[in-house]
């Protein structure tokens, strides 16, 4: 996975955000994780909006197996992340509890990110 994030590096739903400093695979395992964190954090006074979807699957083929056999069978889905790509937002808190609740998250991801947020709209 080469390049940064054209698409979906922006806060766009809510007012702080998490990105994605590393290229990666991440889990749907991954992924639910996270939004358990953020939503333990959030307990209904804040909004969590999740912006990456596992469409990849990762398949493998058992143990000593040979070759020759045809692909494995789905082992887990996975979203493609590359650098910058907005991974989840929160709306409704203040910016040191969104923060705390990012960081939580963060430390689920299996690579680094950061807290951003959102840009204030031009001319408008």
């Amino acid at each position: 996975m080469r390049g940064l994030a054209h698409r979906g590096n922006t806060v766009a739903f809510g007012e702080y955000g998490l990105q994605s400093l590393e290229a990666g695979w991440l889990s749907a395992e991954c992924i639910e994780a996270g939004r358990i964190a953020a939503t333990h954090f959030v307990r209904g006074e804040g909004r969590l909006y999740i912006r990456v979807f596992p469409h990849k699957s990762v398949t493998a083929i058992p143990a000593e197996t040979r070759m020759g056999k045809g692909k494995g069978e789905p082992e887990y889905w996975a979203a493609v992340i590359r650098p910058g790509q907005i991974l989840y937002e929160v709306a409704g808190l203040p910016e040191n509890a969104a923060r705390e609740c990012l960081a939580r998250v963060a430390y689920k991801m299996p690579f680094k990110c950061r807290f951003v947020a959102r840009r204030p709209s031009v001319g408008g």
